[in-house]
């Protein structure tokens, strides 16, 4: 049977009130599943965003409005990859809605892998990023 993750929807970002994050909601099936899954994603806005945006970006100048496309563009690629994190680990397995959280805490052992990522992308998101935005 194909138990591949296909995801259906995504919305956000969304700013939780009562957290530094932005939160991605995911709507993910399996061919195995009767219905959809919720799976929500929040990315750290000092913990993961602004740690690799500085690695990837280094000390970027802009506009508020340019700034502000940087950090919902990259939050989008850090929630994609969080969620691939989460379904390489087994936390998608079961058919159940799920949070994944920032990546400190008790997740802090993760941060490593995203990380990596973000250095394998770097050259990928930057051309993204400079065309989107014109830096």
């Amino acid at each position: 049977m194909d138990t591949r993750m296909k995801i259906i929807d995504v919305t956000g970002p969304v700013r939780e009130p009562h957290e530094q994050v932005f939160s991605y909601d995911y709507s993910i099936q399996r061919a195995s599943w009767a219905t959809a899954q919720a799976v929500r994603v929040k990315v750290s806005i000092p913990d993961e965003l602004d740690v690799l945006r500085g690695k990837i970006f280094g000390a970027v100048a802009g506009t508020p409005g340019q700034q502000l496309i940087i950090s919902k563009c990259l939050s989008r690629h850090i929630a994609d990859e969080k969620l691939r994190i989460a379904e390489a680990d087994g936390m998608l397995a079961e058919r159940r809605d799920i949070v994944v959280a920032p990546y400190t805490g008790s997740l802090v052992h993760l941060f490593p892998r995203l990380d990596t990522w973000a250095a394998e992308q770097r050259e990928t998101l930057r051309a993204e990023i400079k065309t989107l935005v014109g830096l």
